[in-house]
């Protein structure tokens, strides 16, 4: 049997009554954390580019584009929305995915609940049958596939939300196996783009691309069955061959969802989460030694893994995107400012002279304090040397918020939406949407 054959099979049989409750609960925490990441990035000048460009001028179909009054098609929703989600990288990741879920997920289902009167119980299922796919395939193909440089928020997350928008419009086996199969034509996304905005469009595309194949499927739209398997298919053209196993995409289904072990990794700062042990670690030698001036720093020097360093060494980022995935620049934050935050990386913030002034002294290299395991590269050190001698160091094991054994405490993750959403939406709307989210299983 086929691998998109076995995946909806497995999907399809998901019941919310057999979900455990952890898996309901971090369904919830990640659609608000994703409402409120697309909301503040809907006053981005990459979501504004996209809405223009695709044409936004009506009301002229069912589903809401964030941050405005105006409704679209539910493609041009996933598609414009998806984008705002990921414009900040401010969003959850998953582990075994190697990249973002939610914020292409979330945008979809929203978007196709709208058009076809899904409840808020469908799509808290279909988030979790998503996240599970995308985490399945990724076991198969990583790291290989993420070192090779292929961007698995748009890769493999297609498939995340081919399976959730499929489970959220009760496909049958048949048509999601064909949903399946056509999303390895709709997938894609390279490194390349980290950075730019284009990275961004990457979140857009793959929400409307696995949305537009779970329309197409449902109309009886064909497919190669073996996309997956095929001598000129997803494995061999994305990995080729050798460097994928695909047992291990359905070794031990049964054992635990994987949103609620090892689960999603939520994110404090605003900036990759390659940056963020490193911050952690900086803003311990702040609470047990600072505040740290510039003038009197002679060296600090940032050890991450190799793995992250391939796209955070940045010693002098041109762009408060680039900022956003330079780990000299989120140091050099933390260390004279003792905070990092959304206000960081806008405008022409990553140019502020005393930042810029600390950055040739901030030497990032990788780290061999321990083994890293493959796919949870984040550990860190910071080392900080002053003029008149003094060296402080701390060291971070994981970051908070990584998984869900070592979470963001729930009233910071709270605070974070009502400070994302706040942008765009009045305190008495934000409140709103909180509440109706705490109680999202039971909107009709």
């Amino acid at each position: 049997m086929n691998l998109a054959r076995q995946l909806a099979e497995r999907s399809t049989a998901l019941r919310y009554e057999d979900l455990p409750a952890e898996a309901v609960y971090w369904s919830k925490v990640a659609v608000l954390d994703t409402l409120g990441v697309t909301l503040a990035g809907t006053v981005e000048d990459a979501s504004r580019i996209v809405k223009e460009i695709i044409g936004l001028h009506a009301n002229d179909g069912p589903s809401l584009i964030f941050g405005t009054n105006r409704r679209a098609s539910c493609l041009d929703a996933a598609l414009v929305n998806g984008t705002a989600a990921h414009v900040l990288d401010f969003d959850n990741t998953a582990r075994h995915m190697g990249g973002h879920v939610s914020a292409v997920m979330v945008p979809a289902l929203i978007a196709a609940g709208e058009a076809f009167g899904s409840s808020g119980r469908d799509l808290l299922l279909a988030h979790v049958a998503g996240f599970e796919i995308a985490a399945r395939l990724g076991r198969g193909v990583n790291p290989y596939h993420s070192k090779k440089g292929w961007h698995p928020t748009w890769t493999l997350g297609v498939f995340a939300v081919t399976a959730a928008c499929a489970r959220l419009l009760k496909l049958s086996v048949a048509e999601t196996e064909t949903a399946l199969a056509m999303s390895t034509s709709l997938a894609g996304g390279t490194k390349a783009a980290h950075g730019t905005y284009t990275k961004s469009l990457h979140a857009g595309q793959c929400a409307r691309n696995g949305l537009m194949a779970t329309l197409l499927a449902r109309k009886g739209f064909t497919a190669n069955p073996d996309a997956f398997e095929h001598k000129q298919g997803f494995f061999n053209v994305f990995n080729g061959p050798g460097n994928y196993d695909a047992a291990r995409i359905l070794d031990g289904w049964d054992d635990s969802l994987d949103i609620v072990t090892p689960g999603a990794s939520y994110k404090q700062y605003p900036c990759c989460y390659s940056t963020h042990a490193a911050i952690d670690a900086t803003f311990e030698l702040v609470r047990q030694h600072g505040p740290f001036d510039a003038g009197a720093v002679a060296r600090v020097d940032s050890w991450t893994s190799a793995f992250g360093l391939l796209h955070t060494d940045r010693p002098s980022p041109n762009s408060a995107l680039e900022a956003k995935f330079s780990v000299q620049y989120c140091v050099a934050l933390a260390l004279l400012r003792g905070k990092v935050a959304l206000e960081d990386f806008e405008d022409d913030a990553y140019r502020d002279p005393a930042i810029r002034s600390l950055l040739p002294r901030i030497h990032a290299a990788p780290y061999t304090g321990k083994q890293f395991l493959p796919e949870d590269p984040f550990d860190a050190e910071v080392k900080v040397t002053l003029t008149d001698g003094r060296v402080f160091a701390a060291k971070v094991d994981r970051p908070y918020g990584r998984t869900s054994e070592n979470p963001i405490a729930p009233e910071k993750l709270k605070a974070k939406f009502e400070n994302c959403a706040l942008r765009v939406l009045t305190p008495a709307a934000v409140a709103r949407v909180s509440r109706t989210i705490d109680s999202f299983e039971k909107v009709a």
